[in-house]
């Protein structure tokens, strides 16, 4: 059953315990760089196939864009054949990851130190909301997370209502710190003969995440609020009306400030005290958004893109999805690939010599089973 492909993880195996954003996201990952992944479902599927709409021929885009390269195979674990099954490809996989609640895969055999007790060269990944502590009883959803964490506390107009992320935002975040997780124990492996539990949780992602925010409040005492499209350390930094809709408008420091200024004809503004250094700039942003904002209404979104990017001052159109795939078309990223008759976004990572694969779409329920099944047998 072991197929041959290529990537800088060809010959990995990866039991994908996980469903529907955080696990999935990651496997898709670690399967575009040439890992073989088994996508383990109940017979029910994963609760994204069901995610709707948008579909593409009856099947949720949703589930679409998080599990192209991978072979499925539905397994019931209240069935005794299906769990031997379970614990035989948990036997025989590099690794194996997963995002039941802590705890609950235990009755099955199937958590980490019984399939480590005899494969202890297992790299298991747990994926949580809260952690196996007092939070392990925690529902793992993103939006609790964005709640909980202070996110939405940050995300929206300042006399408004606080606001979720366009996207599960800690869902991606966690994917992404399991799979950091993931190759670093492969490497100790590598070294060791060993392998080892690695543990994610959605908070501590997302805590992690909050960055600056984060290390303002634990290091500086200082608990943001929401300024709407402000920076609290930034200014410009945000977008700002042009004479027909809004640019964003960044000066990361003074240099790009002063090159701002030139090109809105305003060369006197960066020598001028309550604007010359960043943090004068940000404790005066009131009077300095009125002086750039009447010259920038002086001229269209697109013109002033134009001559600012030129002049090496930061900018953006404020585009919906469909405009961001097209810049990148554009820029020459050839952010779409097809994978069969399924169009999905490119793997984010560039290899000089180990490319992405795209060779598997994403599989029917149980689509592989009967292929897996026989083989976990043999």
């Amino acid at each position: 059953m072991v197929q041959q492909s290529t990537g800088p993880l060809a010959g990995l195996l990866v039991a994908d315990f996980s469903r529907i954003l955080a696990g999935p996201y990651a496997t898709m990952l670690l399967a575009d760089l040439g890992a073989q992944v088994i996508k383990v479902e109940s017979p029910g599927g994963d609760d994204t196939r069901t995610w709707m709409p948008p579909t593409r021929d009856g099947v949720s885009t949703y589930y679409l864009g998080i599990n192209r390269n991978k072979r499925s195979v539905a397994l019931d674990l209240k069935k005794p054949d299906d769990v031997a099954a379970a614990q035989e490809l948990a036997h025989r996989a590099d690794v194996m990851i997963e995002n039941f609640r802590p705890g609950g895969l235990a009755r099955f055999g199937l958590d980490y130190d019984s399939v480590a007790a005899s494969n202890n060269r297992i790299v298991y990944a747990s994926i949580s909301g809260f952690g196996t502590g007092a939070g392990r009883d925690f529902p793992g959803y993103d939006l609790m997370v964005q709640a909980i964490s202070g996110l939405m506390s940050l995300t929206g107009d300042p006399d408004g209502s606080p606001y979720r992320a366009g996207i599960s935002v800690f869902d991606v975040m966690a994917g992404l710190h399991a799979n950091i997780g993931i190759l670093a124990a492969l490497r100790h492996r590598g070294e060791t003969g060993r392998g080892q539990h690695v543990e994610v949780n959605l908070l501590s992602s997302a805590l992690s995440g909050l960055v600056n925010h984060s290390s303002g409040y634990v290091a500086g005492g200082t608990v943001p609020f929401r300024m709407g499209n402000a920076h609290p350390s930034l200014f410009p930094y945000e977008p700002l009306p042009t004479a027909d809709g809004e640019l964003i408008v960044i000066a990361g420091n003074d240099g790009q400030f002063r090159k701002l200024c030139q090109v809105l004809d305003l060369p006197e503004l960066p020598d001028d005290p309550r604007f010359g250094r960043n943090q004068d700039r940000t404790a005066n942003r009131e009077e300095l958004r009125p002086l750039l904002v009447q010259r920038l209404a002086q001229r269209t979104k697109d013109e002033w893109f134009r001559d600012l990017l030129a002049a090496g001052v930061p900018c953006a159109p404020i585009n919906t999805i469909d405009g961001g795939v097209a810049l990148a078309e554009e820029l020459g990223l050839d952010p779409v690939v097809a994978v069969g008759d399924v169009p999905g976004v490119r793997n984010p990572i560039t290899f000089s010599d180990t490319p992405a694969r795209y060779e598997l779409p994403p599989p029917g329920l149980d689509e592989h089973g009967e292929e897996i099944r026989a083989w976990l047998k043999s």
